[in-house]
């Protein structure tokens, strides 16, 4: 069986050997990239390949990572890739991830694809997209913490929508800072853990970070019991299993540890070899290369600077005639129902005139009729005295009739005046009729004349000389800007940038405390409980640090002797 396994192998070998290319899957944290390589090609061609691919200049904080057995392994760089150990199936799978860490994110982190590839962040919060259950199918919480609060995915969702609403306005660059600025401070940000033992063959945890070598007991990886900074430390070796560390310190002893494999060894040593280089660059006058970039970094922050000014002049003023526009709307539609009104009052006014005068012209003809009745009863008086007989009976009845006739004339006279009055009362209400209606034309006509937009002229070309607006007046010539200007609107805008981080800071506390009251403390961790132990001493990984360190080199090998 090992025959047959060796004489695979060896075929595959050469078979590589004949073949003049190779292909690799480069996998990064938001793409998948395949390149066709040449046999010879070193690690260092492939990674610089993928690096220039990628636009990334910070490459040191970078390596390409594979699965070897039961651990991990990093490609080297001055060796070939076919020599090393490798997955022998094409394509060979290597992950392209962050190898070392910052000790201070916000001032190494000079390019932004950098930042980015720290961390992935979404976009800005826009009320019209993110409605409620946009991240229902969004991972941003590991299960555990989910289950360790008694909160429905709703009751999530609602408080991280609220935050991400109130920061509105954030660049993704300023959010993705913002988040590793809070990893960083965590206790297990950027180490890596490897198990070992010393003289006396105690079980013990190995971490190697940007800060220095740390020394943990198995059970709790989050405060070290020992440090050693990298500033103390002369030389690193290993023999075999045994690693020697020689402290700077001469009067300190080496001391040594061992670890499980050779294999781990090899990895320590890198880890050590890399983070150390990382610190003498942090501690010493930048490169011409980091000189460059910090400059073009600074000059791609100013320019973003003006375009997001120009943006949100552009913002404002497209707001500002929105805002016009829905005014002119808004009193268009004000004024077509004044218009609407009036219209109604002018027929109604025309449909009274017009009954007015229909009741005044019946009103004089009636007073004809009743005149012309009052002058056949004069005139059948007349004729009654003169034809009056002259017996006492009849002349008691013609008084009589003369009397009934009388007074008929004169209810007539009364009813006739009575018509008359009316007639020209009628008369008069007709007239201020019309006067009304007059003033309903014109109240139409002035209504009119003081609406100059119609529903087809609110368009922004169609807006007032003073809500009008065009980009071509926001443009800029960069050359021609006042540095001194933009130096100061830079430096305000880090003052602002430093009172939302401290906001945020405060929010996340406050929302903490919320739910905090929702934790269910029986299904927290170790880890959780010595992470909230740390937070009520006040103690953090910086502080901690600081006084592990206060001892002399010398008794801290010691102390580590001794555990």
């Amino acid at each position: 069986m090992a025959s047959v396994l060796a004489s695979k192998m060896g075929l595959n070998s050469l078979r590589r050997r004949q073949a003049k290319t190779f292909n690799v899957r480069i996998v990064t944290m938001d793409a998948d990239l395949e390149f066709s390589c040449e046999v010879k090609w070193k690690g260092k061609d492939l990674f610089e390949l993928v690096c220039r691919t990628l636009g990334l200049r910070e490459t040191w904080f970078f390596g390409l990572q594979y699965n070897v057995k039961d651990t991990v392994a990093w490609l080297k760089m001055d060796k070939k890739v076919l020599d090393q150990d490798v997955p022998k199936e094409e394509p060979i799978v290597l992950n392209f991830l962050a190898k070392f860490y910052p000790e201070n994110a916000e001032e190494e982190l000079v390019q932004d694809i950098t930042q980015h590839l720290f961390f992935l962040q979404y976009g800005d919060y826009d009320p019209s997209v993110h409605k409620p259950g946009f991240l229902a199918q969004e991972e941003l919480l590991p299960k555990r913490v989910i289950n360790l609060y008694q909160m429905t995915a709703e009751m999530w969702e609602e408080r991280i929508t609220a935050c991400y609403a109130e920061h509105r306005g954030r660049t993704r660059d300023e959010a993705e800072m913002e988040y590793l600025k809070i990893a960083q401070d965590l206790e297990m940000y950027g180490v890596n853990y490897f198990f070992i033992r010393n003289k006396k063959g105690t079980d013990l945890l190995l971490g190697v970070d940007a800060l220095g070598l740390h020394i943990y007991d198995p059970e709790n990886k989050l405060t070290p019991k020992i440090s050693f900074p990298w500033n103390e430390i002369r030389n690193i070796s290993y023999s075999d299993k045994e690693f020697a560390i020689k402290p700077l310190d001469k009067k300190a002893d080496v001391f040594k540890f061992n670890s499980s494999k050779l294999r781990v060894n090899k990895l320590i040593l890198q880890l050590c070899i890399g983070n150390h280089d990382l610190f003498m660059r942090r501690h010493r006058v930048d490169s011409l290369e980091v000189q460059q970039m910090k400059a073009q970094a600074r000059e791609e922050k100013a320019r973003k600077q003006m375009e997001r000014q120009r943006l949100e002049r552009e913002k404002h003023l497209r707001e500002e005639a929105e805002r016009a526009r829905d005014e002119l709307e808004r009193r268009l539609i004000q004024l077509q129902d004044e218009a609407h009104m009036a219209n109604e009052a002018l027929l109604r006014s025309e449909e009274t005139a017009d009954l007015l005068a229909e009741k005044a012209q019946i009103a004089e003809e009636e007073a004809k009729l009743l005149a012309q009745k009052a002058a056949e009863a004069e005139q059948e008086i007349q004729r009654i005295k003169v034809t009056a007989i002259r017996s006492e009976e009849e002349k008691r009845l013609i008084e009589q009739k003369m009397l009934e006739t009388e007074m008929l004339a004169l209810k007539m006279a009364e009813e006739s005046e009575r018509r008359a009055k009316e007639a020209d009362q009628l008369k008069q209400d007709l007239q201020e009729a019309r006067e009304s209606e007059r003033r309903a034309k014109y109240k139409l006509l002035e209504i009119t004349s003081k609406s100059p937009y119609s529903a087809a002229s609110l368009s922004p070309s169609a807006l007032p000389p003073d809500l009008s607006f065009s980009t071509e007046n926001l443009s800029f010539d960069f050359k021609d800007t006042d540095m001194k200007r933009l130096s100061m609107e830079i430096e305000k805008e880090k003052v602002e940038y430093m009172e939302k981080s401290k906001h945020l800071q405060e929010q996340l506390n406050e929302l903490k405390t919320e739910i905090e009251s929702l934790k269910l403390k029986e299904r927290e961790t170790p880890l959780d409980i010595l992470h909230n132990e740390n937070t009520e001493r006040g103690t953090s990984k910086q502080s901690n640090f600081k006084k592990l360190t206060l001892q002399s080199t010398k008794s801290r090998v010691a102390f580590f002797e001794e555990l």
